[in-house]
């Protein structure tokens, strides 16, 4: 059992550790400024706001490697979400910006939290912010964000674990030294809900800057009893100290606090119909907050034109609860509701640091990262049933627009756990460029994870430790400088407790980890240097799943599988001056194919449609005037593992319109779902259905000093 001096100590030696990188601290993603002159053509300039338009492009595949690559040499798929494309879809939070990335639908997260399922795999922790894990359960903002990057596919060398059908990266806004900018913007909605937004750099001296990015948004939507209100400020500190190092410190401080909002139930084998408005929870009771709090520090040095090293530290606090009554079933004429509560107090030390060494061995160049990354995470976690005003754990009440549920209490504790991770991790990677036309990557990353975990509610307590190796392969073969071809074979794994790591039991605390294994091979078109055509096919193996043991029907084992096939095609930036467009498709199919314990073989995987498709542009009819469009269509998907409720396959048309006033003010209207649809975009379960959001418009003023 863990005591909570033997925590102290082990925290306190992390923190030490930490902080003694982060005195020096650095960067993600390896951002090393030596480069080879083909990097120079492609990869962009410092992520700062300049005051013009980028576009909805970037060939910035630094994430996807910690070392500086164009994307058309990485032999992985990945969409980018630019901030000019997320301006202009009028998008604030990471779930609705998502919506129009090939490959991810969306789970409601019980109305609490992001999760995706990307490529068919679902995660609640798969997210980073400038390539170091923030993988707490919360909705993510986009205030202080210049790019969304999804990183497809399972990749541990980079990302560690996880990450099944990949992940998705934050990019923050930087400081620039250099020069003053400002921008304010406002928004206002047909249901209410308002936001008000600010981002302002200035320069300290010739050598540092000081950028502040802050939000408040007040909620509100079509669903009865919905509303809630969220406050982010996110400071960043840019020094150049020296020609040849840079350092930057940041924080985001995050303060939400809405609704749990649980959708509708299912009847028969789709979502009830004529109820989308309703609210079936308790009004008083169904609430979340979150108070989130990330301080990162971070150091680049080059020693020389092709060698550099960056290192970085990171603090994270997260303090979660929410309450909620849920629909659990329903009949034509009642409702089934149940209820709980749940608290979560986690607290992050990530150390990282990064080698990078660009050289040459005869003809061959070669690209070289070596890097280490530690962590320490303490996770407390509560969870208490509920009881109704009749004293009862679960209320049958009649169906209505307003539900008679009032009186909701707090019941006894039913979990109570405290969890320690400790992980270590070290990692090589050579990309080696043979001549103009071929090059070849290759690395492997060793892991140590030990979770030590105690149930505080049975006694039970457990330690587990693991030990991984995942492998990293790929060849890229270019024809011409614009163009490549690329084969890739990488690997990542997730031990048996979650990927929240919460509580062990007797099951997750022996068996083995679960591997994830993706072949893909693809290509990659810079059709101009603002316009990324990619194409992909790929199979995505799930193993080590937990099935019930035939034999003994009281255990557990290790039999589990499952399969992911698909194709994705995407087309993304300007295609002249007027138009610029995102445009992507993806194929999925995916099934158990081995008796699992949730589901027998050949049961098609939860919430994977077959056929999505998203299409976003802006076009420009003159110097202050533009009008923009966006169509998401996903086709018909399972609710919920081998249950036969069925999300229906959907359409959904958004317009924009935007209008320059001068140089300092311009005015831009988003109508979202504009032939006013009826269509259900996501689900917990089967019977948690989010209804979509009808017929809406958004006005907003943006004003630049």
């Amino acid at each position: 059992m863990i005591r909570k001096d033997e925590v102290v100590m082990s925290s306190t030696t992390i923190r030490r550790a930490v902080l003694l990188a982060g005195a020096t601290c650095a960067a993600w993603p390896a951002i090393a400024h030596a480069e080879t002159a083909e990097d120079r053509d492609y990869l962009p300039a410092d992520i700062i706001v300049t005051g013009q338009r980028d576009g909805y492009s970037s060939n910035d595949g630094t994430s996807a490697t910690k070392t500086p690559t164009p994307l058309i040499n990485v032999p992985q798929s990945a969409t980018m979400l630019t901030r000019d494309q997320i301006d202009d879809q009028g998008m604030t939070q990471l779930g609705e910006a998502l919506r129009y990335v090939p490959g991810i639908s969306l789970d409601t997260g019980e109305g609490h939290r992001d999760q995706v399922y990307i490529r068919g795999q679902s995660s609640t922790a798969d997210f980073y912010l400038d390539g170091l894990r923030d993988d707490a359960e919360y909705y993510r903002p986009l205030y202080a964000t210049e790019r969304v990057e999804v990183l497809k596919g399972a990749n541990a060398l980079i990302f560690g674990r996880g990450g099944a059908g990949g992940v998705i990266n934050r990019v923050s806004k930087q400081a620039n030294p250099s020069r003053f900018f400002a921008q304010g913007n406002a928004s206002l909605d047909t249901f209410g809900a308002w936001s008000l937004a600010g981002d302002v750099n200035t320069p300290l001296s010739d050598m540092a800057g000081l950028r502040i990015n802050a939000t408040y948004e007040d909620f509100a939507n079509q669903r009865d009893a919905y509303d809630g209100r969220f406050f982010g400020i996110a400071p960043t500190v840019t020094v150049e100290l020296g020609a040849a190092t840079r350092l930057t410190a940041s924080y985001n401080y995050e303060d939400d606090r809405r609704v749990t909002d649980r959708g509708i139930p299912s009847l028969g084998n789709g979502p009830l119909r004529g109820y989308d408005r309703a609210f079936f929870g308790d009004p008083d009771f169904n609430i979340a907050t979150v108070k989130a709090h990330i301080a990162r520090t971070r150091l680049e040095h080059e020693f020389s034109d092709g060698l550099s090293v960056n290192l970085t530290g990171q603090y994270a606090n997260y303090d979660k609860f929410y309450a909620n009554v849920v629909p659990s079933g329903a009949t034509a004429t009642t409702v089934d509701l149940t209820g709980y509560t749940s608290g979560t107090s986690r607290e992050n030390w990530i150390g990282q640091g990064n080698l990078v060494w660009q050289t040459s061995t005869g003809p061959l160049h070669h690209t070289l990262l070596a890097g280490f990354e530690f962590a320490n995470q303490q996770t407390d976690a509560d969870r208490h049933n509920v009881i109704f005003s009749d004293g009862s754990s679960r209320l049958t009440v009649p169906l209505a627009r307003r539900l008679g549920v009032s009186g909701t209490q707090v019941a006894g504790i039913s979990r109570n756990s405290m969890s320690q991770l400790d992980m270590f991790s070290a990692y090589v990677q050579d990309q080696i460029a043979i001549g103009d036309h071929f090059q070849l990557i290759g690395g492997l990353r060793y892991d140590e994870i030990t979770l030590e975990s105690a149930n505080l509610v049975n006694g039970f307590a457990a330690r587990r430790k693991d030990t991984m190796w995942s492998p990293r392969f790929g060849v890229v073969a270019k024809p011409m400088e614009s163009l490549s071809f690329y084969g890739s074979y990488s690997r990542s794994f997730l031990p048996q407790s979650g990927d929240q790591f919460t509580v062990l039991d007797s099951n997750s605390a022996t068996l083995d980890p679960e591997r994830f294994e993706n072949y893909e091979i693809g290509a990659k078109w810079l059709v101009n240097p603002g316009l990324f055509f990619t194409a992909a096919i790929f199979r995505m193996d799930r193993t080590n799943t937990t099935a019930t043991d035939p034999l003994n029907p009281g255990f557990v084992i290790l039999t589990g599988s499952s399969r992911v096939e698909g194709l994705e095609v995407q087309l993304a930036g300007a295609v002249n001056e007027k138009l610029q467009l995102n445009l992507g498709y993806t194929y999925l199919d995916g099934e158990i194919r081995s008796d699992t314990r949730s589901a027998v073989a050949g049961t098609p995987l939860q919430q994977l449609p077959t056929h999505q498709a998203s299409a976003w542009a802006r076009y420009k009819l003159s110097d202050a005037f533009a009008l923009g469009t966006g169509v998401v269509w996903q086709s018909r998907q399972d609710a919920a593992l081998g249950s036969n409720v069925k999300l229906p396959a959907y359409a959904r048309v958004d317009l924009a319109a935007y209008y320059d006033v001068s140089d300092r003010i311009s005015l831009q209207v988003n109508i979202e779902n504009l032939f006013d649809r009826d269509y259900y975009p996501s689900a917990h379960g089967a019977n948690n259905i989010q209804p979509g959001t009808p017929l809406s418009a958004s006005f907003g003023v943006k004003v630049k000093l």
